[in-house]
């Protein structure tokens, strides 16, 4: 017999998983990023691009599968996991797994729940589905982190990693939440591996399709296993082959053995971190530091000039260009700025520290946070540069107009395995963002007992609005 593939070894694990279920208490871990996500789902419900993409389902109509979140409507599974996949990520909310820098749960669990809701699968079988394709995702991920480089290839390249690895993990957790055998969950990940896409410059200077691109991942994902399912068929060296996933995206800096590393007894799922704050993630250090700023009794008012330090891959997205990001042209921008994050957490935030409510448009075109955002001053910092990106630190030094100075550096992050967020934390951000929903207690109480519930179309009907 030949060497399994990657893509077969992948496959093999997910087909033990959807026959025997996740080891230990991997579901519930599941159930919390279900919990998480559909929170952020229902805060972005009012946001254009979740507007424009369920506008566009709405005229697109078709078989009425699966809920689109806080749209009122059933619509084809596909279209179900564009709309929440583009929810998901719309705030910049979303769990993210270091040091590949993905975003998994977002691209991942919508394709998963429309396809659970659609074919009446068991809450147990959506959690198992879920969580391996959140493991694919980032273990592809990982493939594209060069540890000489200290960064990922799929980064330094302009590429949205989350939605690129997210389609083929969509893809996975689509076909084992349809029932597919390990043959048919490696032709949809095959299949998908063609799908995955996404640029990073709306980071640096505007625009909304970002928001989209996990709901593309999760589309692409319920599309590849639907295809799958009806014969089309992946290579079997997609992952590693001279033209496949890791080397067209990454080149010769792909590490194709991390992608298996352990794999089946080593699980990145418990480790991926929680976020208490709706930016990006490179910027919750800074604010963490400047919330302990602020506890300390530091007047923003007395503030003469603040210097950020930040791990120097960090600067492309949260520093460049400074003038851009020291005037953000939206809340939307505002949550992948440096100067304006560290302004807002001085003056005062809400939600966990920050909240909804500082990004807004209103929120960032303040007069008095922009005067602060300009007096910050982005620089690499060598001892951030050898942390990261295990984690994303940073060291916030403010000097006042008397000629004090104050200094915070922050090693680890905030809503991770070493500073996690705690259960009743958790239970608060999911609070903050269904505020808009009566029944949210409810709609918490059976996320997290999803283990048990026979489908997840009760689940889904509280959410629909």
């Amino acid at each position: 017999m030949s060497t399994p593939t990657i893509v077969q070894r992948l496959a093999a694990v997910a087909d033990d998983v959807r026959r025997g279920g996740l080891p230990g208490d991997l579901r519930q871990d599941v159930a919390r990023r279900v919990l998480d996500l559909i929170g952020n789902s229902l805060a972005a419900t009012g946001l254009p691009p979740a507007r424009a993409v369920t506008a566009y389902v709405r005229a697109a109509g078709g078989t009425p599968e699966a809920v689109a979140i806080g749209t009122g409507l059933r619509v084809p599974a596909a279209n179900a996991a564009l709309v929440n996949g583009t929810l998901a990520h719309s705030l910049d909310f979303d769990d993210t797994h270091l040091p590949s820098v993905l975003h998994p749960s977002s691209p991942v669990v919508p394709a998963a729940l429309a396809v659970a809701e659609a074919r009446g699968a068991s809450g147990a079988a959506l959690l198992d589905a879920a969580g391996m394709g959140i493991e694919v995702a980032v273990r592809l991920g990982m493939g594209g982190y060069d540890r000489a480089l200290g960064n990922s290839e799929f980064f330094e390249r302009g590429q949205h990693a989350t939605s690129i690895c997210g389609a083929v993990g969509a893809a996975v957790a689509a076909a084992m939440v349809g029932g597919a055998d390990a043959d048919g969950i490696a032709h949809a990940a095959g299949i998908a591996a063609s799908m995955g896409a996404g640029l990073l410059e709306a980071n640096r200077t505007g625009g909304t399709v970002k928001r989209v691109h996990c709901g593309w991942a999760a589309h692409s994902g319920v599309v590849a296993a639907e295809l799958a399912r009806h014969g089309l068929t992946g290579p079997p060296t997609v992952v590693e082959g001279r033209f496949g996933f890791l080397h067209a995206f990454c080149g010769e800096r792909a590490d194709v053995d991390a992608v298996v590393d352990r794999l089946g007894t080593h699980w990145e799922l418990p480790g991926i971190f929680f976020k208490p704050y709706p930016c990006n993630h490179f910027t919750h250090a800074g604010i963490d530091a400047a919330l302990a700023l602020r506890e300390r009794g530091v007047d923003p008012a007395a503030i003469e000039s603040i210097e950020l330090g930040v791990p120097s891959p960090v600067l492309r997205t949260i520093a460049q260009p400074p003038e851009d990001k020291a005037r953000p042209e939206s809340g939307y921008h505002a949550a992948f700025s440096g100067p304006y994050t560290v302004a807002a957490a001085l003056l005062g935030g809400g939600g966990l520290g920050l909240g909804h409510e500082d990004f807004t448009d209103a929120a960032a075109a303040d007069e008095t946070r922009l005067a602060l955002a300009a007096k910050v001053r982005c620089v690499p910092d060598a001892r951030c540069d050898e942390i990261f990106p295990n984690q994303f630190p940073a060291v916030l030094r403010v000097v006042l107009h008397d000629d004090t100075r104050h200094e915070v550096r922050v090693d680890v992050n905030r809503g991770g395995p070493g500073n996690p967020l705690s259960s009743a934390e958790l239970a608060a951000k999911f609070a903050l963002n269904a505020a808009q929903v009566s029944d949210r207690e409810d709609i918490a109480a059976a996320v997290l007992d999803l283990a048990a519930a026979p489908d997840v179309a009760g689940l889904m009907t509280r959410v629909r609005g």
